[in-house]
């Protein structure tokens, strides 16, 4: 990993994310804010935080089976006290991990993919987690949603806790953006079991973290991850940053509850306008 205040300035970095898709960033998070968020994220699992900040937040329950299709409903609000999370969504709505969005090497990554002068929204942030000894498998796909007007191409991934193999780290192909979008049919870029045989039976990267690690990937890196099989969780947040100029062609009401296993409904309803995505870095900001 690079040193952080090197990235902005340094051609090999972008030379290396245009070519694998994908660039370890090395310590993001210093101690003291790591800590804080774990905590934050424990306290919003455990409800000790307001119901004015939960209410806002999208919580799926984690499977007991680890099957993707078995991990529970994702709506608004807290699903009873417990650890026992798989993803919490909208967390743009918590002061603390705001904060950490808008961090300035943040920026630069999306005037890069985005330019100058262009507002930044958040697609999604949110908080993935394998509990201890259980987690949910994610199947191979793309970070790609049909029902927007234009993609979201930058995501930043920022350990929690250490991300290992025996965790069910993410696991990527070095290159897979440059394939395009591979499964446009599917409302949110999941691949079919012929295409996975196509494009997923070789050149795999374990993407293994220390914790406070973080890493840049571009939406269409293909990616995936497995369960954890160990006695501590594997928390991590995952930040979509897009245009914010995107509009999407669902019904406002269906915005905070697209999920990777929600269907979008009204496929080809009226436009809506762009300002429903949370602004995180205001176009003034990117000049």
């Amino acid at each position: 990993p690079m040193a952080l205040e090197a990235l902005p300035a340094n051609d090999a970095f972008w030379e290396k994310f245009d070519e694998d898709g994908f660039v370890n960033l090395g310590v993001v998070v210093p101690p003291e804010e790591l800590r804080l968020l774990k905590q934050r994220i424990d306290d919003i699992m455990l409800g000790k935080i307001s119901s004015e900040v939960t209410d806002k937040l999208l919580m799926q329950l984690d499977s007991v089976t680890g099957k993707y299709e078995d991990a529970g409903d994702q709506t608004l609000g807290l699903k009873g006290p417990t650890l026992g999370y798989r993803k919490i969504q909208n967390l743009e709505n918590d002061p603390l991990f705001f904060k950490y969005m808008r961090n300035p090497i943040f920026k630069t990554f999306c005037r890069r993919a985005y330019g100058q002068g262009v507002a930044v929204g958040v697609f999604r942030a949110m908080f993935f987690n394998k509990p201890a000894n259980q987690g949910t498998s994610l199947p191979w796909h793309q970070d790609r949603w049909r029902h927007l007007d234009r993609d979201p191409l930058v995501t930043v991934w920022t350990a929690l806790d250490d991300s290992t193999v025996e965790k069910g780290c993410v696991q990527v192909i070095p290159g897979s953006h440059k394939r395009g979008v591979i499964n446009p049919n599917h409302h949110s870029g999941y691949l079919t079991e012929e295409q996975i045989a196509e494009h997923c039976s070789e050149g795999i990267v374990n993407m293994e973290l220390k914790e406070g690690e973080a890493f840049l990937m571009h939406n269409w890196l293909l990616h995936r991850s497995g369960v954890n099989t160990t006695s501590s969780p594997r928390r991590a947040f995952s930040v979509n940053y897009m245009d914010a100029r995107t509009t999407a062609d669902v019904p406002v009401e269906m915005i905070d509850g697209v999920d990777d296993k929600a269907k979008p409904a009204n496929h080809g309803a009226k436009p809506i306008f762009q300002s429903i995505f949370p602004v995180v870095f205001e176009a003034e900001e990117m000049a």
